[in-house]
């Protein structure tokens, strides 16, 4: 199925549209639609600039500035601004068939427009893989740093320990004694994840994780999902 660009233009502003289309489930016809928008500013500045540029620094300026637009909106992009708690009690999509894709499912933005809805989008649909490629860089993590992961263990067992203290002796006759154990606890916690580095395990794999879902997110074109249908006026 193909649209144009707009073809409700004269009576339906583009957002509009593209909440109809996102609502549908077309979210590759807003990918399309982001995507001949930005290719027609880009001619017609062009055209218009033409006469302007200089012969030796117009197509490095040309090639240059927009990729640098584009980099710097999804750099200020929230890309967790759609994400709600049902998008993670959703199935995961294939790791082969749709996350990962083929060498076609992946372009440069043409516009700062498509990169922040491509990011948002697809956030929204992959976030259980991206939860899991965070899982499993932070255990990678762990497995460079044995200390870190000493101290995760650690106070894991501190917790159990006091779990399991708590049903024996039945501390929650005596609050004010339960409460002083419990900040305790908490602050043996914080010591010993400062002294083993478990912190920083957590912010590499906070780091890496989030470069990967950013990068994947701006580059992966939007797929179709299933067909919603459509809302009663």
């Amino acid at each position: 199925m193909a649209f144009a660009a707009n073809p409700l233009s004269v009576s339906v502003p583009d957002e509009a549209f593209e909440s109809w289309l996102r609502d549908s489930g077309y979210l590759e016809l807003i990918d399309q639609h982001s995507s001949s928008t930005a290719a027609t500013t880009v001619n017609f500045t062009s055209t218009s600039d033409t006469a302007a540029a200089s012969p030796t620094g117009g197509f490095f300026f040309d090639s240059l500035f927009p990729a640098i637009s584009v980099l710097l909106s999804v750099l200020s992009t929230n890309p967790f601004s759609k994400l709600s708690a049902a998008d993670f009690s959703a199935p995961t999509p294939s790791w082969t068939g749709a996350f990962i894709g083929d060498c076609g499912s992946y372009s440069f933005p043409s516009g700062s427009h498509q990169a922040r809805i491509r990011v948002t989008e697809n956030v929204k649909r992959y976030a259980r893989n991206y939860a899991t490629l965070f899982i499993v860089f932070f255990a990678c993590s762990l497995y460079q740093m044995p200390l870190a992961l000493v101290g995760l263990i650690s106070c894991l067992a501190v917790w159990d320990m006091f779990k399991f203290s708590n049903k024996r002796w039945e501390w929650d006759r005596y609050p004010v004694l339960r409460q002083v154990l419990v900040r305790a606890a908490q602050c043996a916690t914080a010591v010993v994840l400062i002294i083993l580095n478990v912190q920083k395990a957590l912010l590499c794999a906070i780091a890496v994780s989030y470069a990967v879902t950013i990068l994947h997110a701006t580059f992966r074109k939007l797929t179709p999902t299933s067909r919603q249908p459509p809302k009663k006026r």
